[in-house]
């Protein structure tokens, strides 16, 4: 900021009722900067517009959400035309993206998107090789052909599924055609950005040096 044309790093600082108030440069470019958010979205939040009493994970977003260090001040423009980039299941939880910017809507969910989403699944129930060989190819949902996807055990509970695609609750109809019962389902990594240390029902702005 800059108060007759000094600029003014100090907060609190007084100013005279008749000087002169400008925006520094690089502030006028945060201002018009379109704000990304990645959310931790708990179980029981939709992604979009609120449905069946359940509210949407925009509701999250509030100064006493952000996470603690962000780097970004929380202004109520940024909730203006802030829209998810792909849906979370209600009874699902992990990073789910919300945006201004249409590029990165495109970027994560137009239909020649190849951007990775990873997830870790909690399933019951006995997969054989044959049964994994078709999580990873080999399967169809509503008699369209899935794209190929990786799929492998984390742990002897979990599987990571990272995809290219997102079909409404694909994972979840992806384990039951090969007779697996999912109990938990946790997306950790959109494209080259992960939850990491992000808390449950917190958000975050996507960080300058961060892209998909």
């Amino acid at each position: 900021m800059f108060v007759d044309g000094q600029r003014v790093t100090q907060l609190g600082t007084r100013a005279a009722a008749d000087a002169v108030i400008t925006l520094a440069p690089e502030a006028r470019a945060t201002q018009a900067r379109q704000a990304t958010i990645l959310v931790h979205k708990p179980m029981g939040y939709v992604s979009g517009q609120a449905e069946d009493g359940h509210q949407p994970a925009a509701s999250l977003i509030s100064p006493k959400t952000q996470m603690a260090g962000d780097h970004q001040r929380f202004q109520p423009s940024h909730l203006k035309g802030l829209a998810p980039a792909g849906r979370l299941d209600i009874d699902s939880t992990g990073l789910l993206v919300l945006t201004q910017d249409g590029r990165v809507a495109r970027q994560l969910i137009g239909d020649d998107s190849k951007v990775e989403k990873e997830y870790l699944v909690r399933v019951e129930g006995a997969l054989d090789a044959r049964g994994l060989a078709l999580l990873n190819h080999g399967l169809e949902l509503d008699g369209k052909q899935l794209r190929p996807a990786t799929v492998a055990w984390a742990n002897p509970e979990q599987l990571r599924f990272v995809l290219k695609e997102g079909r409404k609750r694909q994972i979840r109809r992806m384990c039951e055609l090969v007779g697996l019962r999912v109990t938990g389902l946790k997306r950790v990594r959109i494209g080259r950005v992960r939850l990491g240390d992000l808390p449950l029902g917190q958000w975050r702005f996507l960080r300058e040096n961060e892209s998909f």
